[in-house]
């Protein structure tokens, strides 16, 4: 049974991605410019159906990347999760107004207001709920480079990071770190869980 739940799973998936393709290069983008779709495929092929979580958590991700909202919507909702999605900053924060949210995924850079804005309004609110921030740019140790958005993030308030890409295993343990950190009683330690 879980052979055929796996097989149309990955089915599913893969019509996703390349329905997510067909409206990239209709919108006049390549559909592997910021985010790789092996990931999906990957998800859908190696994540068990029946993994046990112990956290299942009410989460919000704010990414304008069509592609990576997929992908992490997937990832976590099979995991169990309660997912909300929105494609800019502005929209996020009338969400997480909205909602009650137990862990937030931002990304630094989007149109109009940008993930570190957010989040400052957002730990303005609510200053314990754990964000992961997320960001394609590279992280390179060369002085003439530009900034490390993601370490920035963190310093900002940002309890984890993630590069992206990023494998579903690296996104899961950041998820199951931030949410065991705010459960407990002390406040949630900056990079827990993600390598940073």
């Amino acid at each position: 049974m879980h052979e055929n739940m796996h097989m149309s799973a990955a089915a599913g998936i893969a019509r996703s991605e390349r329905c997510m393709a067909a409206k990239c290069l209709q919108d006049g983008h390549n559909p592997r410019d910021n985010f790789s779709f092996e990931t999906l495929i990957w998800v859908g092929g190696n994540i068990p159906f029946d993994r046990r979580i112990l956290d299942v958590a009410n989460i919000l991700i704010v990414d304008d990347d069509p592609a990576v909202q997929l992908t992490i919507r997937l990832i976590l909702e099979r995991a169990g999760h309660h997912v909300s999605v929105a494609g800019d900053g502005r929209t996020g924060l009338v969400l997480f107004e909205a909602s009650q949210f137990e862990l937030l995924f931002l990304d630094i850079f989007m149109p109009g207001v940008d993930g570190l804005e957010t989040m400052r309004h957002i730990r303005a609110r609510q200053p314990a709920i754990p964000i992961i921030v997320i960001s394609g740019r590279s992280v390179t140790p060369d002085a003439y480079a530009e900034p490390d958005f993601l370490k920035m993030g963190t310093k900002l308030g940002a309890v984890a990071s993630l590069q992206k890409p990023f494998r579903p295993d690296a996104l899961l343990a950041a998820v199951d770190s931030c949410l065991g950190s705010a459960q407990s009683s002390s406040p949630p330690q900056p990079n827990a869980g993600c390598g940073c």
